[in-house]
């Protein structure tokens, strides 16, 4: 699993606020969505794959045997 932060600081350390003004959310969602992946929802999961070039499973930690 690679968390939102890890995207963030990969991504020239990107605050919070400057994702959440990138796919169009708060910064108040950005913190919930690290603490808790699952709680985001389909749309917001597919704009932060968009944006930061990865699959749904590495976001939401799932593994394929």
């Amino acid at each position: 699993m690679i968390t939102i932060a890890e995207l963030r600081a990969k991504n020239g350390k990107m605050s919070q606020r400057a994702l959440a003004r990138e796919i169009d959310t708060t910064q108040t969602s950005i913190s919930n969505w690290e603490k808790d992946p699952l709680s985001m929802n389909a749309e917001n999961i597919v704009k932060l794959c968009l944006y930061f070039n990865v699959t749904s499973d590495e976001i939401l930690g799932i593994k394929r045997k």
